[in-house]
């Protein structure tokens, strides 16, 4: 596996974990968030920064990229065009136009892409990384170098 293992090894040990919002507790709750949280914690220690209350619609009424803009604080972000690598965070739009606000991280690259994500409903998952869900994607990122 080329890229991160160790942030694909972490992401991995979430799986099953049910859907909760806000939450962000392996093997109890954890939302999209929640889960890249859990996972900084388990690769590089504790949060940057504390995560205010959201509601299932935040940003939305303002347009405000928050999730977008703290990727962009604490991660490093790649190029449009740069291929997806094992262990890379990323960011979706659920639909055009509106504030990007759901992630997860990339499980594995190429032809057979696939990645960890916490999804309403089902907890958290490993799924394709298919077509529908590269058209949505508002950014992709990398955990910081040497952490």
């Amino acid at each position: 596996m080329s890229g991160r293992a160790d942030v694909v090894t972490q992401a991995r040990l979430w799986l099953g974990t049910p859907y909760v919002h806000q939450a962000s507790t392996l093997g109890a709750g954890s939302d999209c968030l929640g889960l890249l949280r859990g996972v900084w914690r388990g690769v590089i220690g504790p949060e940057p920064e504390d995560v205010p209350p959201y509601t299932m619609d935040w940003s939305e009424a303002e347009g405000h990229e928050d999730m977008l803009s703290a990727a962009r604080r604490w991660l490093v972000e790649k190029p449009q065009g740069a291929p997806l690598m094992a262990g890379d965070v990323v960011v979706f739009r659920m639909r055009a136009g509106l504030v990007a606000k759901h992630l997860g991280i990339v499980s594995a690259s190429g032809p057979q892409a696939r990645f960890i994500h916490a999804y309403t409903g089902h907890g958290v998952v490993e799924n394709a990384l298919s077509d529908p869900w590269v058209r949505r994607l508002a950014g992709r990122f990398e955990f910081p170098k040497g952490a």
